[in-house]
Order: C-alpha cells, then sequence, then structure tokens
C-alpha cells in the first residue's frame, strides 16, 4: 500500500536516524515527529524543536512526558528560522522535518510563511550531515500555503544536483490539495570536491 505523506516522512527518518543523532523538529505542532524522532536517537541522542505556538509547545512538552521522552528533547517557543542558533558548535544533525502549513485544531491564522521557511531551510542544510534528510511535508490548503508550496519547490528544484538529491512524493489525484513530502539528502559537502 502507498504510504500517506506523513507515513512515508517516518518511514524516510526511521531509515536514515540513528541512535546519538541531533535532530531537528522544525516545527514541533502536536508533537507526533518529536516523539518519533525522540525514540529515534535514544537516551545519547538530541530532539531539538521549535513552534512559534505556546500550545504547540505545551502539547509536545506533554507528550514528551507521557511517552518517557523528555530526557532527549529540548523545546523552544521560537520561530525555525533561528533554529541553526541553538545547535551546538560543530554538530552534524542527523535529520530535519517540517510540516509546514498551520496546527490542526487551532487558529488557522497562524500558519508557517515562506519567508521564515526559506530562511530556516537555507540556515540548516549546511548543518546535515552527508546522507541524512531534510524532510519538509508540505501542506498548501490554506491562503500562505500556495506561495510557501511554490517558494519552496522552487528553491529545491535550483539546489546544485552534485551537492544534494531532492525527492517530491505525493498523491496526485486526491482533492483538496494533499500533503506532500519534499526529502532532501545530502550528498556531499559544498567544499568537497
Amino acid at each position: 500500500m502507498l504510504e500517506k505523506a506523513v507515513d512515508y516522512s517516518h518511514s524516510l527518518l526511521k531509515s536514515t536516524v540513528s541512535p546519538g543523532d541531533t535532530v531537528i523538529d522544525a516545527t514541533v505542532g502536536k508533537g507526533n515527529d518529536t516523539i518519533l524522532l525522540a525514540s529515534l536517537v535514544g537516551k545519547s541522542g538530541r530532539v531539538i524543536g521549535f513552534d512559534v505556538q505556546e500550545k504547540a509547545i505545551r502539547l509536545t512538552r506533554e507528550k514528551c512526558l507521557l511517552t518517557g521522552l523528555s530526557d532527549q528533547v529540548t523545546l523552544h517557543h521560537i520561530g525555525h528560522e533561528k533554529a541553526d542558533e541553538f545547535v551546538p558548535a560543530n554538530t552534524e544533525l542527523g535529520g530535519i522535518i517540517y510540516n509546514l502549513g498551520y496546527l490542526p485544531g487551532s487558529d488557522k491564522s497562524i500558519t508557517t510563511l515562506l519567508e521564515s521557511t526559506l530562511a530556516s531551510i537555507k540556515r540548516l542544510l549546511p548543518l546535515l550531515r552527508v546522507g541524512s534528510l531534510m524532510i519538509l511535508v508540505v501542506y498548501s490548503g490554506h491562503p500562505e500555503g500556495e506561495t510557501e508550496k511554490n517558494g519552496v519547490l522552487n528553491f529545491a528544484k535550483n539546489l546544485d544536483q552534485n551537492e544534494f538529491s531532492v525527492l517530491q512524493y505525493g498523491f496526485i489525484n486526491q482533492q483538496n490539495n494533499p500533503p506532500f513530502v519534499l526529502a532532501i539528502e545530502k550528498r556531499k559537502n559544498a567544499s568537497s570536491s
């Protein structure tokens, strides 16, 4: 069976994130990605999570407590465009995930925005370990969504194919702007020959 976008993003994370890794959840939302990442990196790893909504941070913190995964998770009530400032020096990231759009069941006028999302992507991509993934689950069914989707796709299409492989995964025969996955794999460092 073909996997839905979120399930496929989780399959990709499971195949690339290892115990001891430092990873980023750029939009913690309700905490589902954070919990998955925390279980993958284990007690020796670190999940650094971000969200602009206090509700998202609270929900994720509660989920971490309930699952016993709080020790390896640090949450920041701040936009993902500043995420790189919270990554320890000389740390290569084992994975990064974004869920673009709005927090389900919350104020739909509070969404991720193209400008801050692109700033975040540009700052975090260089920190990604070779062979690891930056995953964006793109929800475009809201007013800002189409602009963000087009901007992110344009950016990803223009990445140097010698440094990055970019995959787009999504259903094309579903109504109501189904989410899709953009997975960016770092193939080599920019300074490598």
